[in-house]
């Protein structure tokens, strides 16, 4: 069960034009099968017709996820306590708010726990490790721990081109525009732009495809930060369709960018309080299918 409220935009058109709008994955014949089984409720009336909606007006529809978003995505809880949560996240899917009315995985881990709260974010098209906390306590540690800069986070990255150093430590700067939704990159500091830090170590390569196998560690954490940096110094990762290469993309069919926050060390210098027993701990997911890209 979902509920909406009619915004400006779709004053005086039909309800069907409306849900199509706000659901990109929805079919008409979903939307005209819950009318006749007056699935849908507008300002508290069940309907069974394509009637005009207005602004302001409730609307509530029992219409499952599926037919809504297009997928049905299991949550992959790679670790659990009474404290937190850390989910796998897969690509494609927010962590939180989406400029499209669509299943984000903050929606899914609280159908699994209703007090749970993200402590972080990664890019809509990063799929990988994503803290939850169970209790406002434990989120304003690990949001300080973030912070602070004692949970290292580290990913796995497959880019075009081969480094010419074994391992780097790149520090550069950031400006985010907000209004295009990107980010650029200076090797000077700019009115604006902050100072961003980024580790690669390259792991493995294919001269033949001309393609690596980076680990990144990041020191900061800016929006598009990875993405952006390792364009910025040449080396795009396949499959990312705002920093990277579209011809070099389609020559590996990629459709999702070769991204993943694939490990996190809680390496606490400072008192954790009811967390302190995670200091030292290690959470790592797989990246078989990089592997396979780089050895096919």
């Amino acid at each position: 069960m979902k509920k909406l409220v009619v915004n400006k935009k779709y004053d005086g058109k039909k309800i069907v034009n409306f849900l199509l709008g706000e659901f990109n994955n929805l079919k008409q014949s979903s939307i005209y099968k819950a009318l006749r089984k007056k699935d849908i409720i507008v300002n508290d009336k069940r309907i069974n017709e394509n009637i005009v909606v207005h602004t302001g007006d409730l609307i509530t529809i029992y219409i499952t996820d599926e037919q809504l978003y297009g997928m049905q995505i299991k949550l992959d809880i790679v670790y659990e306590d009474e404290n937190i949560l850390i989910v796998n996240k897969p690509a494609g899917i927010a962590v939180t708010e989406s400029t499209l009315n669509e299943q984000t995985l903050y929606m899914l881990v609280r159908d699994y726990c209703k007090m749970a709260m993200p402590c972080h974010r990664l890019d809509r098209n990063t799929c990988g490790l994503v803290i939850f906390a169970k209790n406002g306590t434990s989120r304003e540690i690990i949001m300080e721990k973030f912070r602070l800069r004692e949970i290292d986070k580290y990913y796995v990255c497959i880019v075009y081109g081969m480094p010419y150093e074994n391992e780097k430590r790149l520090q550069a700067y950031l400006f985010k525009d907000n209004k295009k939704s990107t980010v650029y990159i200076s090797d000077i500091p700019k009115p604006g732009y902050l100072t961003i830090i980024t580790q690669y170590k390259l792991l493995s390569c294919n001269k033949e495809k001309n393609i690596s196998l980076l680990e990144i560690k990041l020191e900061t954490g800016r929006t598009h930060q990875i993405r952006a940096h390792l364009a910025h110094i040449g080396y795009p990762i396949i499959g990312d369709g705002k920093y990277g290469v579209n011809k070099i993309n389609k020559n590996f069919n990629a459709k999702a960018q070769y991204l993943t926050s694939y490990k996190m060390i809680f390496n606490f210098k400072t008192d954790a309080g009811i967390l302190n027993y995670l200091n030292g701990k290690e959470f790592s997911i797989s990246f078989e299918n990089y592997t396979k890209l780089l050895l096919d």
